[in-house]
């Protein structure tokens, strides 16, 4: 899962991580650029010398560059690392979006409570903190199971018995 419970330092701080999913890793993405390259200009062997070639070569380079674009956009969209940190008396939540900015949310432990909206949410099983007035959302960037599995790991995290 795209989410891990942290080893506290003392045992009075808990820490959650959150990430979204990456399947592409840097070396896949060499792979998949090389291997897109070669099946592009293996047919244009076949009029390599000819004036077609010159009218060719542009569009299959655009298609590549376009390509590769939207490949590196797809990752740098993906940097999002949420934090949620309990202490006794405290829960802290701060992200980090793509472009580096944080948000933050931090409330009394006491008030914090998960919620859990099956639908008319942005994502189905919309998981959310509130507390301290305020309402955040977390793990929107999970899976549908993965926001379901994390709704239940903070109401066992945030009511214990």
């Amino acid at each position: 899962m795209p989410y891990d419970w942290t080893s506290p330092r003392t045992d009075h701080v808990q820490e959650l991580q959150l990430w979204p999913h990456q399947s592409l890793t840097p070396a896949g993405f060499a792979w998949f650029m090389g291997g897109t390259l070669v099946m592009m200009f293996v047919p244009l062997l076949a009029i390599v010398g000819t004036v077609l070639l010159w009218g060719l070569l542009p569009f299959m380079l655009l298609a590549l560059w376009g390509l590769w674009a939207g490949l590196r956009r797809s990752n740098r969209n993906a940097q999002i690392i949420e934090i949620l940190t309990l202490t006794d008396t405290e829960a802290r939540l701060v992200r980090r979006n793509p472009k580096g900015d944080m948000q933050e949310w931090d409330c009394n432990r006491y008030w914090a409570s998960a919620e859990i909206y099956a639908t008319g949410g942005p994502v189905p099983n919309y998981v959310t903190l509130r507390g301290g007035g305020r309402e955040v959302e977390i793990g929107a960037f999970l899976s549908e199971d993965e926001r379901k599995a994390l709704y239940d790991d903070l109401m066992r995290t945030l009511r214990p018995n």
